[in-house]
């Protein structure tokens, strides 16, 4: 039987049939031991081969090949990674302008990863229904800078029936991540979109306006309207994957675009001749705040302890 992994309790797998039928599986001894970098062999959103049993002991025998994963690296020695969620047909960031605050750097971040293993990004700015005159204006501002790049930017609240019906539209028969900071959001979202899922949803940390954290482990929900979405646990900080310094450019779609002008194959685009990036940079064709992003991940600077990537 083939099926697909929608929840991982660590020892434990819930596996969805093809006839949508749920079952609890363990891993085949095998694939335990096999020599793996990651501390989980199988992860949501992962294609199994399950075999069956009348005792209820099922067994994972084969993962599938992934087409692309999530996957948040470990802070210890071990320097292990621990997969948050394969197969993605798209990724979705939720932003806020306020409580919490959603940084242009972590923005670029989270569409430079997404570009560097082809999974299409969009971003959803959250709740607009508290935002005032000025706070709506900037929201704009930021709107317009990443809709003049590419890509697609939505303004909604999950209290607004319209945006959710459109939302519906943007998830319906695709495998879609939503992510975002802890407080963003994404639960009270999803409760919109598909209210019998009812997922937890957490308050505001008055003390520091960050989110507290509702979510603890991706789990993968089907929407009855077609698709599955994944809720997965709050970004405090995103890092990168890593990549060669005059690879950065390439996924930043506005710079790779100019960078064909340059007169060196070889530019990072900081101090060379008749570079072309630069000069749309003056001339105020490239944002200063995606060059300063481009800057920071080209010198790898570090944006917290929580680092993840997508492949």
């Amino acid at each position: 039987m083939t099926g697909l992994v929608v929840k991982s309790t660590g020892s434990w797998y819930a596996v969805r049939l093809e006839n949508a039928e749920l079952i609890e599986c363990r891993l085949k001894g095998k694939i335990r031991l096999d020599d793996r970098k990651t501390t989980n062999p199988v992860a949501v959103g992962d294609t199994v081969d399950i075999e069956r049993n009348i005792d209820g002991n099922n067994q994972i025998t084969n993962i599938h090949p992934r087409k692309n994963y999530i996957i948040r690296k470990s802070i210890n020695l071990s320097k292990q990674a621990h997969i948050i969620a394969s197969n993605l047909d798209q990724a979705i960031l939720v932003a806020t302008i306020v409580a919490p605050r959603t940084s242009l750097g972590f923005i670029d971040r989270f569409l430079v990863t997404a570009e560097a293993y082809g999974i299409p990004a969009k971003i959803i700015f959250n709740k607009k229904d508290v935002l005032d005159e000025e706070m709506l204006e900037l929201q704009q501002e930021m709107m317009n800078l990443y809709t003049n790049i590419g890509y697609e930017c939505y303004s909604v609240s999950s209290f607004d029936k319209k945006d959710i019906e459109f939302l519906k539209t943007l998830l319906k028969d695709k495998i879609t991540l939503l992510s975002g900071h802890s407080g963003v959001g994404k639960s009270t979202l999803v409760n919109a979109i598909e209210p019998r899922l009812d997922l937890k949803t957490g308050d505001i940390s008055s003390a520091h306006l960050k989110g507290m954290h509702t979510t603890t482990f991706a789990e993968l929900f089907p929407l009855s309207f077609g698709g599955d979405i994944i809720d997965s646990p709050g970004i405090k900080e995103l890092g990168l994957v890593e990549m060669k310094k005059e690879e950065v450019g390439q996924y930043f779609l506005e710079i790779h675009k100019a960078s064909a002008n340059c007169k060196f194959n070889n530019c990072l685009h900081v101090n060379e001749p008749h570079c072309a990036v630069l000069k749309a940079v003056e001339e105020g064709a490239i944002s200063s705040e995606r060059y300063q992003s481009y800057l920071g991940i080209l010198n790898g600077e570090e944006m917290d302890w929580k680092e993840w990537e997508i492949r």
